[in-house]
């Protein structure tokens, strides 16, 4: 039967407009949208790796770190050599990281129970995350990405299904990185592999993934594998059992990335998948170190952090020394994964990297707010209560104990020895303004005075500052048979 041209017609607009709908569905649901996978280091300092993490300043002879896996990452893709984390102590990087927010708007601003019996009271904190900020996780959920989240966990809420995660181990915190021993230490192979099987599943469905691996290392560095240990035994002789033990702990988990990487190329993802590398806060590097101070303080060492980024678009080998922080991951994700601009929560302090990325890492990023902000009210290790502004090289600490300041030329004195404060006046002015505008404006908590505190009684808890027994020392927990917990 020979057919109208109104009936082709009407056939030719309903196949267009299935066509449409395929195109959109696939835009949303996203087999052309790109994977991405999060890698979330433990403790690991700017300095940390084999990688130098800055064009001028390689490093010091006496680095022992091998992370031949990082080291191709970061030949691939691109170094960012001012990155920060939102705070310097795990749990409110980690709440900040995935609600996109500072740690002080969330007010949790640190992981460890309060120092008692010291000048200033700290805030209380919130300390768990809440079903009303919407994570990343969630927005690439419902945009049609499978998620998984592995490893330490570590700001309650119900656990990562409870905040977009598909996959999980649960509500984990630091005790996950006690459970596992050679040959699975810390957990990293049991990780990587679970990451492996994840990834192959979504291939196979054609179905976009985010995979959040949050690496317990380098917690219980004690558990690293034997053999690790043997190898950096023999090569730091002399040096303390700890220093040995963060060396090997650290090259597993380079295996552990290793293994993810090879993954990737084994399902031929390569080309549709980015993968970030950063720590949750800085952690000093000892007397050589380029970066002053560690974990619990805002000098540099306790907030700058590796930062590595590979993926499509990213020139191999490149660098950025544009100033981004952790929270500028929220937006990023976004952007990589096409989620509408309306369903993005108005609150995020960071912007996307996107433009850095594909740039060559020459641009800026576009937040609400030009400066950095950091607030830890809170004493940790040897640091009092204070709060931090960057703005373009410079950079303000206020101490509350003392209501000083001190002001630095990070350009000229990445390292904070030469307190400037005196002979800038005008600037420190500013800054310091700025600062506390900023905390006012998002209701950070503050530190209040202590007339109670005690200079002759000892300040608590006794043993630590995280209030519980030191498990250094104490060996990975083994199945009833005897057995050490298998990596698979």
């Amino acid at each position: 039967m020979r057919k109208s041209p109104m009936r082709n017609l009407v056939m030719l607009t309903v196949l267009l407009m299935f066509s449409d709908c395929q195109a959109a569905e696939q835009d949303r649901g996203g087999a052309t949208r790109p994977n991405i996978i999060f890698m979330l280091s433990d403790d690991q300092g700017w300095g940390g790796l084999s990688v130098p993490m800055h064009p001028d300043h390689p490093l010091p002879k006496e680095n022992f770190f091998q992370t031949p896996s990082l080291e191709v990452m970061a030949a691939r893709g691109m170094r960012f050599s001012a990155a920060y984390a939102p705070a310097p102590v795990c749990s409110p990087t980690r709440a900040s990281l995935i609600t996109g927010m500072s740690p002080a708007r969330l007010h949790w601003t640190k992981a460890a129970p309060p120092v008692e019996n010291q000048k200033l009271t700290e805030p209380r904190l919130v300390k768990n995350l809440s079903p009303r900020f919407t994570t990343f996780a969630e927005l690439l959920q419902q945009a049609g990405y499978a998620t998984a989240h592995y490893g330490k966990w570590h700001i309650g809420g119900g656990g990562p299904g409870q905040h977009g995660y598909d996959e999980h181990d649960g509500d984990t915190g630091n005790e996950q990185a006690f459970q596992f021993i050679d040959p699975n230490p810390v957990d990293i192979f049991g990780m990587a592999v679970r990451a492996d099987k994840f990834m192959e599943n979504q291939s196979k469905a054609g179905k976009p993934f985010f995979i959040q691996l949050s690496w317990n290392a380098l917690h219980a560095s004690e558990n690293a594998l034997y053999a690790t240990r043997e190898k950096y035994q023999r090569l730091m002789r002399g040096e303390n059992e700890k220093r040995i033990n963060t060396a090997a702990i650290t090259e597993d988990l380079d295996t552990g990335v290793g293994i993810v990487f090879k993954a990737i190329e084994r399902l031929g993802l390569t080309e549709n998948t980015y993968m970030i590398y950063m720590s949750d806060n800085g952690a000093g590097g000892g007397k050589n170190s380029l970066l002053r101070g560690g974990k619990g303080g805002l000098w540099e060492g306790g907030i700058r952090v590796p930062f590595l980024v590979v993926g499509p678009g990213i020139k191999p080998n490149s660098w950025c020394q544009v100033p981004i922080i952790g929270y500028d991951l929220f937006p990023t994700f976004c952007e990589w994964g096409r989620i509408p601009t309306e369903n993005v929560p108005k609150e995020l302090e960071g912007g996307s990297l996107v433009s850095l990325l594909t740039q060559g890492g020459v641009g800026e990023v576009q937040r609400s707010r030009e400066e950095l902000f950091f607030h830890f009210p809170h004493y940790q290790n040897d640091e009092t209560p204070q709060s931090a502004i960057l703005q373009g090289d410079w950079k303000l600490i206020k101490f509350y104990e003392e209501d000083q300041v001190r002001l630095f030329d990070l350009s000229q004195d990445l390292g904070e020895r030469h307190n400037l404060a005196a002979t800038n006046p005008a600037q420190v002015d500013q800054m310091r303004r700025q600062l506390e505008k900023y905390l006012i404006e998002i209701g950070a908590q503050m530190p209040t005075a202590n007339p109670a505190a005690d200079p002759d009684q000892p300040v608590t808890p006794p043993r630590n500052q995280k209030g519980k027994p030191n498990r250094q020392n104490q060996p990975g927990k083994r199945r009833p048979d005897g057995k050490a917990p298998q990596p698979f």
